[in-house]
């Protein structure tokens, strides 16, 4: 599979502009290599070109991970002491013939530590945005990744269902995603979880991104969960809102329209269509129902070996979905100070249509 991945990748970079890629431990290294290394203070960089060996800088005592790769690979390793790093990494780009020489990044992806190293080779030619070079490779999923996805989101819906009889009031919204964390793990989820979850209770859950805190659970709450599994290095992102004992009517009218909103935005995902229209399809319910200054986020984002990638669902983004790529349909009303309501489903493009990765019931259910 990567050495497949290393040959597309090779085509890409002919058309690109760039003289070569670099990677820095990530996801996009990952993908291409197979190789997993953590960020630490020793910089670890792979340069990818056309035509040549991909080449890797790293430290000895990484060696042992790159002996039995499926492909060869070029390394240059280098001892503890700091001073003599910068002279490893010029050595890797004259090999390439890479000095002066335009290497693309991803920004997103690139520490300072590493870009440093990357950017004495290029001199004083620039280093490009090359985040479109790989993107454009990992945007459409193989099988055996929408196998490992729909994997992710079957363990992650099977712990939220086991951890809701543990939910009741006065827990805080710490305990809560605690259990969801050992839950995530038990049914198998890896430890490297796409996320910690997000846990958020009343006028924490008008917050999107609201970080678990120890306000306990009240009567009368809306309790937003966003949470996800990975398996096989490849996530899931669902979220879920339930009713903690008997809600106010407005709470639960946003509700409905949040899961009918939900609902439009899945029913415009299909092949050929602008990633736009799924967003301008979730809003429209919303805005109609008189909420829509409260829809604060675009409807969605890609989902792969990140939370976070290509492509993304908002109302400018006029990409046309293409089979296998997998991305949320989250829509969500929130009210300042008061509560908030987000569904969140993960869908994949198919020839003709697409699918829904999560069935986890939708309606609004209590909890106490």
């Amino acid at each position: 599979m990567n050495s497949s991945r290393l040959s597309k990748l090779s085509q890409s970079l002919r058309t690109s502009g760039l003289d070569a890629l670099a990677l820095n431990p990530g996801p996009s290294l990952a993908y291409l290599t197979g190789l997993h290394f953590h960020l630490m203070e020793r910089p670890i960089v792979a340069f990818f070109t056309a035509d040549a060996t991909p080449t890797l800088v790293l430290p000895e005592l990484e060696m042992l991970k790159v002996q039995d790769l499926p492909f060869e690979v070029k390394t240059f390793p280098y001892r503890e002491n700091p001073a003599e790093w910068e002279q490893v990494f010029l050595a890797a780009g004259q090999s390439l013939g890479l000095m002066g020489k335009h290497i693309g990044i991803e920004p997103l992806q690139m520490r300072v530590l590493e870009f440093r190293k990357v950017q004495a080779i290029a001199g004083q030619a620039d280093c490009p945005d090359a985040t479109r070079v790989v993107g454009n490779l990992r945007i459409c999923k193989e099988p055996e990744e929408v196998a490992a996805m729909r994997n992710a989101v079957r363990i992650a819906q099977n712990a939220l269902e086991a951890a809701l009889p543990f939910i009741k009031i006065g827990l805080t919204e710490k305990e809560i995603a605690a259990e969801l964390v050992v839950q995530l793990l038990r049914f198998g989820s890896q430890s490297d979880l796409p996320f910690p979850p997000i846990v958020s209770s009343g006028p924490h859950g008008a917050n999107p991104h609201a970080i678990p805190s120890k306000r306990q659970l009240r009567a009368g709450d809306l309790l937003v969960v966003d949470w996800g599994a990975t398996m096989d290095g490849y996530i899931s992102d669902l979220t879920r809102t339930f009713a903690v004992g008997q809600v106010d009517e407005e709470y639960r009218k946003i509700h409905q329209f949040v899961l009918e909103a939900n609902a439009a935005g899945r029913a415009a995902a299909k092949p050929g269509v602008p990633c736009a229209n799924v967003d301008r399809a979730t809003r429209a319910v919303i805005e109609k129902a008189g909420y829509g200054q409260y829809f604060t986020h675009r409807t969605g984002h890609g989902i792969g070996i990140e939370a976070h990638e290509d492509p993304y669902m908002r109302s400018d983004n006029m990409q046309l979905l293409e089979p296998g790529m997998a991305f949320t349909v989250e829509p969500g009303i929130y009210l300042p100070g008061r509560n908030g309501v987000r569904i969140e489903d993960n869908i994949v493009i198919t020839e003709t249509d697409a699918e829904c990765l999560s069935d986890m019931p939708r309606e609004l259910k209590e909890v106490e």
